[in-house]
């Protein structure tokens, strides 16, 4: 549960420079034209060294960068409907007296994170194995929820007695006060989106982000939906989102570099010219909800290496515009500040000896 001018008839004086790097034409670095003497009496051996000096150009970066932004006015344009809005929240939902709660339940206060990192013997990678296959399995039946005109309050609650019907507890329910049984996030949302009385509609992207704890351990996973007939341009983003993931989750092993997963991320996302968010990170999971290590989706030099036995979440959120974010007054909600789609998908995973499990694949 985280970047005018026109030239026309030149009559440059010795040694001058002029910068063009605002011709819209131009992609790249500034690129500049120098102009060595010539002689008044004629032509001189230094005439035909008058050369174009230029920086190395990153032609792809920035055309990348365009192209993320008309994309994002394009979804904008064709979606033709108001930013996100709060919709009504209702009370939380029951849990069975007879279903184990995790520490936390009852509490209003937000769990310290965990120092220690999550490694398990036998015993506990089996239940860490169960708690995350009924994860799996509940987000799978969410996403079967996903259409036009459902209120993601109707996804709570079905999610909620999927969840209790098999003997576990939603993790997100009242966690540091967290209202809902589950992580509804549409569009601009970032994350932690509240389920609540707005219906999604067509063209909408939606995030569901699902915790059980079953057998005293946390299995998570969320994962980003089309609602209805979604434009190319956010179709690409949740795309790009998931290989993202699934490219972080293949550099994963025993004695591997945590780096490696941000690194992994930024590659592949900045072939789309798309942001990944930095204030949301991955966490170790297990016994407790959120603990060590932190995992970076992005670029980062936070030193560490994998265990075999250990289980975390990568969690990569990808936006089309600014990766700058706000929270609304109920303190989780999180909105890009730009009003730009964003997308994320997660799973929690097994480190082994040579490479990685997905406990969360369904």
């Amino acid at each position: 549960m985280a970047m005018k001018a026109s030239i026309g008839g030149l009559c440059p004086s010795p040694h001058s420079f002029i910068d063009i790097s605002e011709r819209p034409f131009l992609v790249g670095r500034p690129l500049r034209l120098q102009f060595l003497p010539i002689s008044r009496r004629g032509t001189t051996p230094d005439q035909k060294h008058n050369v174009i000096v230029s920086r190395r150009l990153f032609g792809l970066e920035e055309a990348m960068r365009v192209r993320r932004s008309r994309e994002s006015e394009e979804s904008v344009k064709v979606r033709k409907r108001p930013p996100l809005k709060r919709g009504r929240v209702t009370g939380r939902l029951l849990v069975p007296d007879h279903i184990p709660k995790p520490p936390y339940a009852g509490s209003e206060v937000l769990p310290e994170l965990s120092i220690e990192h999550q490694v398990h013997d036998e015993e506990g990678i089996s239940r860490m194995r169960a708690s995350c296959e009924l994860a799996a399995r509940v987000l799978d039946f969410a996403g079967t929820l996903v259409r036009p005109t459902i209120t993601t309050n109707e996804i709570d609650k079905a999610v909620h007695k999927m969840i209790i019907d098999a003997g576990a507890y939603p993790s997100p329910l009242g966690y540091g006060g967290f209202p809902k049984s589950v992580c509804t996030s549409v569009n601009e949302c970032m994350c932690h989106g509240i389920p609540d009385s707005r219906r999604l509609q067509d063209g909408d992207i939606i995030n569901i982000d699902v915790t059980v704890y079953l057998n005293g351990y946390h299995g998570d996973t969320s994962k980003t939906f089309l609602c209805g007939k979604v434009n190319e341009p956010m179709q690409r983003l949740v795309r790009v989102t998931e290989e993202c993931l699934q490219r972080a989750i293949s550099v994963c092993k025993d004695g591997a570099s945590f780096k490696k997963i941000g690194k992994r991320i930024s590659e592949h996302a900045e072939r789309y010219g798309y942001g990944i968010v930095d204030r949301f990170v991955g966490h170790g999971v297990g016994t407790v909800f959120h603990s060590e290590p932190i995992i970076l989706h992005h670029r980062n030099d936070r030193s560490g290496r994998m265990v075999e036995g250990q289980t975390f979440t990568i969690e990569p959120i990808l936006t089309m515009g600014s990766i700058d974010c706000i929270t609304w007054d109920d303190g989780w909600t999180t909105l890009t500040a730009d009003g730009s789609p964003a997308a994320q998908f997660e799973h929690t995973i097994l480190i082994t000896r040579t490479g990685a499990e997905v406990l969360t694949k369904c």
